[in-house]
């Protein structure tokens, strides 16, 4: 099954002396239970095709299909359901509510789905993603109480908890000790093992070697893939 189909994805910022052609023409298919880098120097385009994956953006030109469904000219509130029930996407900074505890924040993405189920459901899977990165005994503490790996897998939670057709994860372990990023991306890699597709963004040959597809970019265009396994 094909999860992700893009075609001639171009994303242009400004206008005249100030425009940025952030990507230009790329094209990219990841299929189901893939586990894909995306990778190039800084400038190269990344951030902006994860955004795009991400149902964050939308591109200037092209199409993008996410699993058959044509998402790539949706409105904002479209594709804010989008994300809430068919991505799941962990960011290099963490982004959990402070003042919440981490059930309330791996709940949060249900509170954006229509029907999100009743409070018992959205509990019970919330638990489940919480026990499958290993925090149950932290399920009612706040972010400050956690250490910067905890944190990381409290938003990995969040993500797999909606059971999503795609997990992104930007430069997840940027903010993290070596021992820790190892950690992170031993889950990463179990993740992927019991069927999730997961697609990272990073600059290290270190994350990239964990990955079984590479997708490289330069300029804002497709430079080349390479399978690693």
């Amino acid at each position: 099954m094909t999860i992700v189909e893009a075609r001639g994805l171009e994303k242009t910022y400004g206008a005249g002396s100030t425009r940025v052609d952030a990507l230009c023409g790329v094209d990219v298919t990841i299929r189901k239970g893939e586990f894909v880098g995306i990778m190039g120097q800084s400038g190269a385009g990344k951030s902006t095709l994860m955004h795009i994956l991400g149902c964050l953006d939308t591109p200037t030109r092209g199409s993008y299909l996410l699993a058959g469904q044509d998402v790539s000219r949706l409105s904002d509130r479209e594709l804010s359901l989008v994300r809430a029930s068919k991505i799941g996407i962990v960011f290099q900074a963490f982004n959990l509510i402070p003042r919440c505890t981490v059930l309330e924040n791996v709940t949060m993405p249900f509170q954006y789905q229509h029907p999100a189920g009743s409070e018992a459901d959205v509990t019970s899977r919330a638990r489940k993603a919480i026990a499958r990165v290993g925090l149950t005994s932290r399920e009612t503490h706040t972010p400050s109480e956690l250490s910067g790996g905890e944190m990381q897998r409290v938003a990995i939670a969040r993500a797999i908890a909606v059971r999503p057709l795609l997990v992104l994860a930007d430069e997840a372990t940027g903010n993290l000790d070596s021992k820790t990023s190892e950690e992170i991306l031993d889950l990463f890699s179990e993740l992927n093992e019991d069927g999730t597709t997961l697609i990272v963004v990073t600059h290290s040959d270190r994350v990239a070697s964990r990955c079984k597809r590479i997708v490289r970019l330069r300029d804002g265009r497709l430079e080349r893939c390479e399978a690693l396994s």
